[in-house]
């Protein structure tokens, strides 16, 4: 059987891993510990699968990984890390918008519009402090295709697209928590809102043209994420063991 050794490495693996590798996404609700087990199976990964269709996609360890050891490490040993992962990539058919024409002027006679709309990583998070955050990076991508008349007299068919990543992180403090608010304005390029009511929520958001490159999606990521940190004094340093 082709593949046979692969497929029984990836028999092997962790649930969630599998999902990843076989299906490319997973949505799933564990306790804190529980998904060190998961991280351990990803980096497995490669010493037991080499075919090209079962790699994994490199927001897995450049993102996802990273991002679940530092959501874990501000959590306690019973607080609930959720992670929704999708990375089919953006030409999932129910990722892609409609298409539609939009007003031109010459010389371009004709163009149409749509978007492809893919949220791929969303983490929802129970912290040591008793707040609650809630993440998710979205990739949003513009297609136009349209007829332009050259210098020439000709009609030529031509496409661009271009890519906005989108972040958005929400923190909804714990009752009676302490609020200061800060002294400085958040960075140009991230929007900050706060909603006051049993629980003050905190949302940060944060806009960058084109997809992220390695390891850029988790910086960014921790950038947008320290405004809603930034309302609350500093707390005690984590425990060592829970």
């Amino acid at each position: 059987m082709f593949w046979r050794k692969q497929k029984a490495a990836i028999e092997r693996f962790h649930p969630l891993h599998k999902a990843l590798t076989l299906e490319k996404a997973f949505s799933a609700s564990l306790r804190r510990d529980d998904w060190e087990p998961v991280i351990q199976s990803l980096a497995q990964h490669e010493t037991g699968v080499q075919r090209r269709k079962w790699r994994l996609h490199e927001r897995v360890p450049g993102t996802l990984v990273p991002m679940l050891r530092v959501l874990a490490a501000d959590m306690p040993a019973d607080g609930t890390l959720s992670v929704n992962a999708d990375m089919r990539g953006p030409k999932v058919p129910e990722k892609k918008g409609d298409q539609h024409f939009v007003p031109t002027q010459p010389p371009i006679s004709s163009m149409k519009q749509w978007y492809e709309v893919d949220p791929w990583l969303r983490m929802r998070a129970e912290l040591r402090d008793g707040s609650v955050l809630e993440l998710s990076v979205t990739d949003r991508i513009r297609h136009r295709k349209y007829r332009k008349r050259t210098l020439r007299g000709k009609n030529k068919l031509k496409y661009k697209s271009k890519t906005v990543q989108l972040l958005r992180v929400t923190r909804r403090l714990a009752k009676g928590a302490v609020v200061q608010r800060p002294e400085t304005p958040p960075p140009p390029r991230i929007k900050v809102q706060s909603k006051q009511g049993k629980r003050l929520v905190i949302r940060a958001s944060g806009k960058w043209n084109g997809p992220e490159e390695k390891g850029s999606a988790v910086r960014r990521i921790l950038n947008v994420s320290t405004e809603p940190f930034r309302w609350t004094p500093p707390g005690p340093p984590p425990r060592s063991a829970e």
